[in-house]
């Protein structure tokens, strides 16, 4: 078991209303997954997201990854889980827009410290050229289409060498051939063994997934 979530709670305070995210939500992903959570407009898919992907803490109910009990975790050790075991892509791409297309990959690596400067550079070099950019790496994110752009956010994702790719609505701001693009991305990386959990409300995304789990209303359905 990668990932084991349950009973989780929360609930945020709106001036003197409490107002519930989740109400006790239970789920458990196995290394190689590829998972999609879907539901509407406040139902409780990214609160959910955040969770798992160590961005937030639950109000009650136990998390766990690699073994690990994340769920009561805060600041620098929320944070180390965070940088290890968990990769990020954003509908927003959030590149650092003066840095290169190898610079962003590698930038993950520089946060965590510990490696030299050449073996970042190789990891980075390695992703890119897997995901067909190895003729983008001296470019800026604003000289990429939004496809390319998407995919230099996945090798970023990637550089770590995460136990968990997380993906929030990663094709919201592409056109529908760039985002099927993406989306082929994201089942070469299951194929190769990679566990995914995406989020999104577009049902012919989470069909890509081999499991959906649906919320509503902050609840498993």
């Amino acid at each position: 078991m990668l990932l084991a979530a349950a009973a989780l709670t929360k609930t945020y305070r709106l001036g003197r209303v409490d107002v519930p995210a989740l109400r006790g939500v239970d789920l458990t992903v196995q290394r190689g997954e590829f998972i999609a959570i879907t539901g509407p407009s406040g139902s409780g898919k990214s609160t959910l997201m955040h969770i798992l992907g160590c961005l937030d803490t639950p109000t009650s109910g136990s998390y766990r990854i690699d073994g690990e009990d994340v769920g009561t975790l805060r600041g620098k050790d929320l944070a180390r889980v965070r940088n290890r075991k968990v990769g990020f892509v954003f509908q927003t791409f959030n590149l650092m827009p003066r840095l290169t297309v190898e610079e962003n990959v590698a930038l993950p690596l520089k946060y965590r410290g510990g490696m030299a400067r050449p073996e970042r550079r190789k990891r980075a070099l390695a992703l890119l050229e897997r995901l067909g950019l190895s003729d983008r790496v001296g470019h800026r994110p604003d000289e990429l289409s939004g496809g390319q752009r998407q995919r230099v956010a996945i090798a970023r994702a990637l550089v770590g060498e995460p136990a968990i790719l997380m993906a929030d609505e990663p094709t919201g701001n592409l056109d529908s051939k760039a985002g099927a693009n993406v989306l082929d991305t994201f089942d070469e990386l299951h194929r190769m063994g990679h566990t995914i959990i995406l989020v999104t409300h577009d049902p012919n995304v989470a069909a890509r997934a081999e499991r959906i789990v649906h919320i509503s209303d902050g609840v498993v359905v």
